[in-house]
């Protein structure tokens, strides 16, 4: 009876997953429901309702399944719930309840209609401990309970036997027929860094290559494909994240977060989240838009420092290979780095503009137009308005042993005066002191700016990295003349061809 009472009231968990149009409407998108890791066969007739973005369940379902006492007063209009040592009473259509004689404040009342009293379910099922996460990209919901049992390696799956991790579900894939036994998933876990993980400092995808940068212990990543939709599923057992990389947000509740990938034909989405916290799991998923081979670099420096690149450019079936993704063939290697991003807009201009902004849209159109150029390969440090630490920046650049590291930024004065302006480039190292020459020549005259030189500035991403590095300031965003320029179409086109042009005057390149 208690195994039915869950099953109903996971019914009420559909609503987690289906936005409906109407403030009150059936859910009629079919998903998959788990518990402690077991699919539950739930009625494709099951209906819950959403009213103002809380999804109402009958109150029985959830009541009495759960071996719940339930309780309808019809002249008081109240739900009394009550089970071993806890109490709940609600009244329709008042926002005030009672568990165990305190008053606790619902967002959404329950409702009575058509002789049906509905409940919210979140407000249930806080009450009876149990964790929910909801799977968007595969409409599936994951379930625990307190007691579960922490999970085990079943030897199943990709490299199975080597680092444990949770065990897989089989269950139907979008088509209806059952998946390879590998649950792509998101397990809600609640943890925190252990001594001896390793810890995700940041996640990119740039030229069809994911990109992840750790610290702390090694990382021995277990890499595979699902079809059904296709993807690329890349677990880091004895990993989790850093406590600053998700901006506060907890991971381990089964939040999932995503990648912008738009413009990359390859690929629709980037997942990443929690997976497991025995050992700590953390799951990234590569949503294809078709079946792609891939490759797999893995460099570990140490304690302090890791890349895992994911190369999605691989083709034919050979085992890939242990040579760096970049720079074979005699190509030089340029890392381009589009500074700020996300929470970090960088200076604001005259006209609220956004310096991030600029800077991915001048790093976007120099990778377009390294592209076409068969004597470099290049990687971005972002490719969308995503958040690096200086460090991360650097540590790309120092592990693709690139040849060139460019940092693009646009500058701004302190004190709210639109007099300064003009274009600038800063190296920090002698060794940088010909690239920043050559490259400012070029950007300066692109601008059209007043020319303001280039000179010796202590910027982490120039002092850090091992090769020739400099930071463009391109111009002033905080002076109305620049501002218009740097964010033209025209000036931006001018500023990248001028960025390329100068690296392959400094690197000999024809």
């Amino acid at each position: 009876m208690k195994k039915i009472g869950f099953l109903l009231f996971l019914l009420s968990l559909l609503i987690l997953l289906v936005p409906l149009q109407n403030q009150a409407s059936a859910s009629e998108a079919r998903v998959h429901i788990f518990l402690d890791g077991s699919e539950l066969n739930v009625s494709k007739d099951a209906k819950v309702t959403n009213v103002n973005g809380s999804i109402m369940v009958p109150f029985r379902v959830i009541g009495e399944n759960l071996g719940f006492d339930v309780k309808w007063e019809q002249k008081s209009k109240k739900v009394l719930i009550s089970k071993d040592k806890t109490s709940m009473e609600l009244a329709v259509n008042q926002k005030n309840a009672t568990v165990n004689g305190k008053k606790v404040k619902l967002d959404t009342p329950p409702l009575l209609d058509k002789n049906i009293v509905s409940v919210p379910v979140r407000f249930v099922s806080e009450q009876m401990g149990l964790r929910v996460s909801w799977d968007n990209a595969d409409k599936a919901v994951y379930l625990t309970t307190a007691e579960a049992p922490p999970a085990k390696d079943n030897g199943t799956g990709a490299g199975a036997g080597d680092v444990p991790v949770p065990p897989p579900v089989t269950r139907p894939d979008s088509t209806g027929n059952p998946s390879d036994g590998q649950d792509e998933g998101t397990v809600p876990v609640t943890t925190t860094p252990a001594a001896g993980q390793a810890l995700i400092n940041g996640i990119s995808f740039s030229e069809n290559r994911l990109m992840v940068s750790t610290q702390g212990g090694a990382v021995t990543p277990k890499v595979f494909t699902m079809s059904g939709p296709d993807r690329v599923v890349v677990d880091l057992p004895n990993t989790s994240f850093s406590p600053d990389f998700l901006g506060g947000q907890a991971a381990g509740v089964g939040n999932q977060n995503k990648l912008d990938v738009s413009g990359y034909p390859d690929v629709s989405t980037i997942r990443y989240s929690l997976f497991s916290s025995n050992p700590a799991t953390v799951r990234i998923v590569i949503d294809l838009n078709y079946a792609k081979d891939y490759a797999v670099y893995n460099e570990n420096e140490g304690p302090d420092s890791g890349l895992l690149i994911v190369d999605l450019n691989k083709t034919g079936s050979a085992e890939p290979p242990v040579t760096p993704p970049v720079g074979g063939n005699g190509k030089k290697v340029v890392v381009i780095d589009a500074g700020h991003g996300d929470q970090d807009p960088g200076t604001t201009g005259y006209s609220k503009t956004k310096e991030k902004d600029f800077n991915l849209a001048v790093a976007l159109k120099v990778g377009q137009l390294l592209a076409n150029e068969p004597g470099i390969d290049y990687v971005l440090t972002r490719s969308d308005d995503t958040y690096l630490k200086l460090a991360e920046r650097a540590k790309i650049a120092n592990d693709l042993n690139a040849d060139v590291f460019v940092s693009i930024h646009a500058n701004s004065t302190g004190d709210k005066s639109t007099a300064a302006n003009g274009t600038e480039t800063y190296y920090q190292r002698d060794a940088s002191k010909e690239l920043a020459r050559v490259i400012h020549n070029y950007v300066s005259k692109a601008t059209g700016l007043k020319d303001r030189g280039y000179k010796y500035g202590n910027f982490h991403v120039i002092r850090e990295t091992k090769m020739p590095a400099v930071l463009i300031e391109s111009g002033f965003i905080s002076n109305p003349k620049d501002e218009a320029a740097l964010f033209s179409e025209s000036v931006q086109n001018a500023i990248a061809q001028a960025i390329v042009d100068g690296i392959k005057e400094y690197l000999g390149i024809q």
